[in-house]
């Protein structure tokens, strides 16, 4: 089977006319059927080809030859309640290429998605087994609200994107669309601000049953490794910063002076670095990073059948995923079954979607600071000179205190790292069921009525136990065993939706309509239970439950919430003779969420295209196939704040009365009400033009868009005769504005396929206003000194630090430039901002960058011929800044953590000034050397090989003798190479995720990336 051109139409169905046995072509376009008798007729299908059928009669050989069809090449998309053909949209919308996605095993879909489209910036902030990854629509649209995309899964509103990945397994996918502008959006009202990410799994196909089974194993590595001193390097660092510390005390001492006569505890070198120091061969040295990281095992199953008949027809699954961490002690397990059930009975049809899913995971405390126990930067930041185990088998927590001179303690305390992976349980099991029954029934011709109900149920058991063997923090805690801790909780989430819809399609001549109506409610309650307890370090238990039975301290919690939305919706599209097009929506939603005064918001849209290619001057074009312009502009909202913010509240507190006074417990006001309390709304505009030629081997898209967000949730300042520092209002505003390009080259090549696709999307963010008086907000995260500052007329989140530039390597710069008092040469030059002459750490900070880059792209290629098939992404990110923390512990030259070897460059004298940036060592730096600067920005610019995967499909002369239709081997890389400047582990590091837009792009030691190998199977028949 090809087409005119001879080219091979691989995957075409073949299906022996009024009965189920069928068959699919392979890649060469071959394929072999056996029919009752000659009388037999074969239907085939392909997609973008006229429908054809063929009598077979007495023969055996059929040479067949499909047309391309113009009205089949109209490609359908996910509209939110409906769909459209994609030549008649008219607003912002991304549609991903499945077919190649799912050429790729990925735990999550949208792992998948990542570089793949214009405008969608999917950010892995983490590397943590089973964590969603972030999704960005167009920039952030919000300060205080939740900037996340709203999910919709078979016309089910997911609101958490957690929830989402785990209900959905990307074998199942039959389409994902992004709704990216208002006017597309605009239909999902109070929650559409963020963009809205569609998914629609598969269905049952009228046909023979088809079995798929598609099996992956493969292992995990890091990604990259951070270079750390070895224990040698280090102890030349850790004795230079003793040494300097004793200098500057110490004018008249000398480096070469014992310890004996150096009068404070951190003056003194630690004896135990005398033989590192004398070059004694086969000490301890411990690379922590290969301690703690570890070659991870992954394996994915799925199974799935599918077919039907012209009344029922099926889609069942079955699926199962286990992933190890890369760090020691955290893995992830997922499994999930789907059915989807159609049933056709005369002018009704019925449907009955049902997806339970089970997760468990074991997580480790990676994405904190060593002083939370984060295992990540105690890795970094311990003491190559002390060993994993003691002589006994047991951990070694002698850097938990690290040297004792006396009675003075040199260094910041960590807990072994190893131990801290190792120990700790903490297991959060997710069990989640997804059911959504539906009845839809033709009125008349062309009109038909919809009624959905769905219940959405999620159960979240979390257990945590730290046992009394791993010891607390702290130099005080050294040498002995801690309080076991415990703490068990369960969260039920019930949601349900009930959804009922009337549609009109209808065509008059060349008038075209489609009518929408609909009313939806929906229901969310959520009840947490948590207890957590404590008892001494004697007492015998192992678990969490046996702590919190053994009565000695435990302490309850709990708590109910609820929201609600009840919405009325309409939409009109039409179009005139497939040229001229116009969309216009109305949606209303009433939410629990907003004040008595705005229960209600309203959100319109409007969009129009004008198809070119289509008008008599250019329909007959043999190069230009398609050419579109298209315009909207829309209203939506975003409702992603608590449940209660509009409404007064009242907390438990202390207070003294009586004489003599005695602390009584009482309530008190904790939130003022404001029942003006309303909708964050984003009016955004779009325009774009589309181009296809050469028979769409080439295509264009352009888009541009302007988004602004008013009535932005602030906390603003109110008198104290209120009784209350701040109240909740609606008062800011901010704006995106962004360009879009997709370019894609499908060349007609012959039996060799090649597809390519390139895109680019650049986001400008701007803050308008925050407030009657603008008042910038300056936020803290990390660290008291780490800066970030929120103000009108720049982006949201900018890091406001010194400005660092270079070093003093000499006496005679130091006495030209404005210092700060306690410098030396050898320590950081800072820029005096405000050029007064003085250094001061308030008033010189300033603007030095930002997490958002200037622009993102990615680039997909797809290759195949005859039986192979080879796809290679490309993805990347070019101006954001990362601010990285760790350097404050790991490149700050004090010699009290363990250090990068950028530190081996560092300034030791005058004479020997290093690479002139890098300050000295110091135990005791007194000129701001810890002080959080543009030291610690540092270029997140990157090009990630994201995805290699090469597969080999047996022909069906090789397979047909096992009965199978399909056989496919395949090898995958994913996440392969990474070329940055960062010095960090990953250069999309964000230690707030989504969830916190003031303080993004804080990297204080977070889960890495992994690189994944995988071999794997596709089998079907």
């Amino acid at each position: 089977m090809s087409d005119k051109d001879g080219n091979p139409l691989p995957g075409a169905s073949i299906i022996e006319k009024g009965t189920t046995n069928g068959t699919e072509t392979d890649f060469e376009g071959n394929f072999i059927i056996s029919v009752k008798n000659d009388d037999a007729i074969l239907v085939i299908q392909y997609l973008g080809f006229v429908k054809k059928e063929v009598s077979v009669k007495d023969k055996t050989i059929l040479k067949i030859v499909l047309i391309e069809d113009a009205a089949a090449l109209d490609e359908i998309v996910i509209v939110g309640y409906g769909s459209q053909k994609l030549t008649n949209v008219s607003g912002s919308i991304a549609k991903a290429n499945i077919g190649e996605l799912q050429d790729t095993p990925v735990s999550n879909f949208d792992q998948a998605l990542v570089g793949k489209l214009a405008g969608v910036q999917v950010i892995q902030t983490t590397g943590e087994p089973g964590r969603e990854l972030t999704i960005k629509v167009r920039g952030t649209g919000t300060i205080t609200a939740g900037s996340e995309p709203l999910y919709v899964v078979d016309g089910v509103p997911i609101d958490s994107s957690g929830q989402a990945t785990e209900i959905v397994n990307m074998e199942d996918v039959e389409s994902i669309q992004i709704l990216k502008d208002a006017a597309s959006a605009s239909i999902y009202g109070s929650r559409g601000g963020n963009g809205v990410v569609l998914i629609t799994t598969k269905k049952g196909r009228q046909g023979k049953m088809k079995v798929s089974i598609n099996q992956s194993i493969g292992f995990q590595v890091l990604s990259k490794k951070i270079d750390l001193m070895d224990a040698y390097e280090y102890a030349r660092l850790s004795k230079d910063g003793h040494d300097a510390a004793y200098l500057q005390e110490v004018p008249t001492g000398n480096a070469n002076d014992p310890n004996s006569i150096r009068p404070i505890g951190y003056h003194k070198i630690p004896e135990e670095l005398f033989p590192y120091l004398e070059g004694v061969e086969g000490l301890t040295n411990t690379d922590w990073q290969d301690e703690i990281y570890r070659p991870a095992a992954i394996e994915r199953y799925n199974i799935s059948i599918r077919g039907g008949n012209e009344n029922v027809n099926y889609f069942v699954s079955a699926n199962h995923s286990n992933q190890e961490g890369i760090i020691l002690n955290s893995d992830y397990s997922k499994t999930g079954i789907r059915a989807n059930i159609g049933i056709n009975a005369g002018k009704f049809k019925i449907g009955l979607n049902m997806s339970p899913s089970y997760t468990i995971e074991n997580r480790v405390s990676a994405n904190n600071p060593y002083f939370s126990d984060g295992i990540v930067q105690s890795a970094l930041s311990y003491s190559p000179t002390w060993p994993v185990y003691n002589p006994d088998g047991g951990f070694n927590y002698d850097g938990n205190g690290f040297w004792r001179v006396g009675t003075d303690y040199q260094h910041n305390e960590i807990v072994n790292p190893v131990a801290l992976a190792m120990l700790p349980k903490n297991e959060i099991e997710h069990y989640n069921l997804l059911t959504n029954l539906f009845l839809e029934y033709e009125v008349i011709e062309d009109l038909k009525v919809k009624s959905s109900f769905a219940v959405n149920y999620n159960q979240y058991q979390n257990e945590y136990y730290r046992p009394a063997i791993l010891e607390e923090r702290g130099r005080n805690n050294t040498g002995r065993p801690s309080n076991p801790t415990g703490r068990l909780s369960t969260t039920n989430i019930y949601n349900w939706i009930f959804e009922n819809t009337i549609n009109y399609k209808k065509s008059f001549g060349k008038h075209n309509f489609d009518i929408l109506g609909g009313i939806t409610a929906q229901k969310d309650r959520s009840k947490l239970q948590r207890i957590n307890a404590s008892v001494t370090s004697d007492t015998p238990v192992i678990n969490a439950i046996q702590i919190i039975n053994a009565e000695q301290l435990a302490i309850g919690s709990g708590s109910v919430q609820e929201w609600s939305l009840y919405s009325l919706l309409s939409r009109i599209q039409y179009d005139f003779d497939n040229k001229y097009l116009l969309s216009a929506s109305l949606r209303g939603d009433a939410s629990s969420r907003f004040g008595a005064n705005n229960k209600w918001g309203y959100f319109p849209s409007v969009s129009a295209g004008w198809r070119i290619a289509q008008e008599d001057f250019l329909k007959d074009s043999e190069w230009i196939s398609e050419l579109k312009l298209r315009t909207s502009f829309g209203l939506t909202g975003n409702f992603q704040i608590g449940n209660y913010e509009q409404i007064s509240l009242i907390t438990d507190d202390t207070y003294i009365t009586g004489n003599p006074g005695s602390r009584q417990t009482g309530l008190r006001p904790s939130q003022v009400a404001n029942p003006d309390v309303s909708w964050e709304k984003t009016a955004m505009f779009n325009a774009g033009i589309d181009v296809s030629l050469f028979q769409n081997q080439l295509g264009f898209t352009f888009e541009y868009y302007n988004g602004n967000t008013t009535d932005l949730l602030l906390q603003v300042p109110v008198p104290q005769t209120t009784g209350f520092g701040t109240a909740l209002q609606n008062i800011g505003e901010v704006n995106n504005t962004g360009i879009e390009a997709l370019i894609t080259f499908s060349p007609y090549l012959g039996a060799f396929q090649w597809n390519s696709s390139l895109n680019f999307s650049m986001n400008r963010n701007k803050v308008v206003a925050l407030g009657p008086e603008n008042t910038d907000i300056i936020t803290t995260a990390g660290t008291g000194h780490a800066f970030f500052k929120t103000e009108v007329g720049q982006p949201i989140g900018n890091y406001f630090l010194l400005v660092q530039d270079g070093i003093f390597s000499t006496q005679e710069e130091l006495d030209k430039y404005p210092h700060f008092e306690s410098t030396a040469v050898g320590d950081f030059r800072f820029v005096d901002v405000d050029g007064d002459g003085e250094l001061d750490v308030n008033k010189d900070r300033t603007i030095v960058g930002n997490y958002a880059p200037d622009f993102i792209f990615g680039f997909s290629n797809s290759f195949k011929y005859k039986g192979f098939d080879l796809n290679v992404a490309l993805q990347g990110s070019y101006g954001g800044e990362i601010l990285n923390l760790s350097r404050r512990y790991n490149a700050n030259g004090e010699g009290n953590f363990n250090n990068t070897r950028d530190l081996l460059n560092r300034w030791q004298s005058e004479e020997n000034p290093g690479d002139g940036n890098t300050n000295r060592a110091n135990r005791k730096a007194r000129g701001n050397n810890g002080r959080t600067s543009t030291w610690h920005v540092e270029d997140g610019s990157y090009l990630r090989l994201q995805n290699v995967s090469l597969g080999y499909a047996l022909s069906s002369s090789t397979i047909e003798k096992f009965k199978l239709s399909k056989a496919r081997l395949f090898v995958t890389g994913n996440n392969l190479f990474t070329w940055t400047n960062y010095t960090g582990y990953n250069p999309e590091v964000n230690l707030a995720g989504g969830g916190d837009q003031l303080t993004p792009g804080l990297d204080y030691g977070v889960y890495p990336l992994a690189t994944t190998y995988s071999i794997g199977i596709n089998l079907s028949f």
